[in-house]
């Protein structure tokens, strides 16, 4: 039987190029790469017959004319392994959806004394309660991978029972979208938080600096010389800190660090206080303070409870106003930003021989980083419901049937040959 004459294959400069990239790229599967070799050589000016393509690659005139018909049908997709139908499944629908059923339900509502499922406890609730078909731990275990189910897993969450949190989140995120506006028109918004908790350790033994070839080494013992409070006030248009460092964080210590941030942050008509609920931001000491700033005749006997002090202070009137987050909110307050800066770059790796010199070094942080570093922060949240949008994790299987990718920023080969992740993000 003759040998049919090989389609001839025209390749784009663009298609060229990604065919040469899944060649050399290391990171692309050694299957992928030996097709698409096949594809380029095919393309070549002399033409080469399959045969010759083969000889060159170590393998069938078969094989090439098989990805060269591929190619031609179906692009750069038809480089990727086609779908396989497997063996027919030797487990009924009804099954599989009880299986779900039961591992998407929590034990105890399945009437099991554990807190937590296992395969073992998946299966014998299935063959007790609901009188199903003899079921091994393995097909358990591929039913719940198909559908990406891990009933094994969990993670903590806190929910904000604030009744009014969408509202407050947005009214803040606001104040942050139009801090370089406000402050441009004499309005400054200024994020309040304490750090507490800092412990002032020493290591036993002097960091090891890094060399070449090894780490830097930090002695795990350490001693301690107690612990200190941050109080830091960011001004969001700018970045700039003003802070104070204690031993406490009572009333009067927050008391003192408002009195400090207003004669350290720039002078401004207005100022609007971001800060969380603790007890001590909403004091009768700090209601008598805005009203001094504010001239406003102070009354203690109408700010006797909590309620009474967070409306005197919220109010919009006043030249200072306290913005309170919602309760189990207080990640909208930007100074948790700093802190998280602080944290990297000062407190991880530090060692102190006592609580003074902790303070004089972290004052010395913290005034490099007023004149070097500040900059007011990227805020990206603008106040719509947290809702995660992303389709299943990424499980082996899918990867193999090209569903998905396993890290955030895909391979080449992945890019090029998997279809985009099916989602869409909703409009802000």
């Amino acid at each position: 039987m003759p040998t049919p004459i090989a389609p001839r294959i025209t390749l784009a400069h663009k298609a060229r190029l990604e065919l040469q990239t899944l060649a050399r790229a290391h990171s692309t599967p050694q299957s992928l790469a030996l097709r698409a070799r096949m594809i380029l050589r095919a393309a070549a000016v002399e033409q080469p017959t399959n045969l010759h393509i083969g000889h060159e690659l170590g393998c069938s005139n078969l094989t090439v004319g098989k990805w060269r018909r591929r190619y031609l049908a179906l692009g750069l997709p038809g480089l990727q392994d086609a779908r396989r139908s497997g063996r027919p499944r030797t487990i009924a629908s009804p099954t599989r959806v009880q299986v779900i059923s039961v591992a998407s339900a929590l034990p105890h509502d399945q009437d099991r004394p554990v807190t937590r499922w296992t395969l073992n406890e998946i299966v014998a609730t299935l063959l007790e309660a609901l009188n199903t078909e003899a079921l091994s731990r393995s097909s358990v275990w591929r039913i719940l991978q198909d559908v990406d189910l891990k009933p094994h897993k969990s993670e903590y969450w806190l929910n904000s029972h604030d009744e009014d949190f969408e509202t407050k989140a947005h009214h803040i995120c606001a104040l942050y979208a139009k801090a370089l506006e406000s402050y441009q028109q004499g309005r400054l918004v200024i994020c309040c938080d304490e750090k507490t908790g800092m412990q002032v350790l020493e290591r036993k033994a002097p960091t090891t600096p890094a060399q070449p070839g090894r780490r830097e080494r930090r002695e795990h013992e350490d001693i301690r010389h107690g612990t200190q409070v941050l109080i830091n006030s960011l001004a969001v248009a700018t970045g700039q800190l003003a802070w104070t460092i204690g031993a406490t964080r009572k009333a009067t210590d927050f008391v003192a660090h408002l009195k400090e941030a207003y004669h350290r942050l720039p002078g401004m008509q207005r100022y609007d206080w971001v800060m969380d609920n603790l007890n001590t931001h909403w004091s009768l000491d700090v209601c008598r303070l805005v009203a001094r700033w504010c001239k406003l005749p102070f009354e203690p006997h109408a700010l006797k409870t909590g309620p009474q002090r967070r409306a005197f202070l919220n109010d919009p009137s006043h030249r200072h106003v306290f913005h309170f987050t919602p309760k189990h909110g207080s990640w909208l307050n930007q100074a948790e930003l700093f802190f998280s800066v602080l944290h990297r770059r000062f407190l991880a790796r530090g060692s102190f021989s006592s609580a003074k010199d902790f303070v004089r070094h972290l004052e010395r942080f913290l005034q490099d980083y007023n004149a070097r570093h500040a900059h007011p922060y990227r805020w990206t949240y603008t106040g719509e419901p947290l809702v995660r949008d992303t389709p299943l994790s990424r499980t082996r299987r899918q990867q193999r049937q090209g569903r998905a990718c396993f890290s955030p920023r895909p391979k080449q080969f992945e890019r090029l040959c998997y279809a985009p992740r099916p989602y869409r993000r909703q409009a802000a």
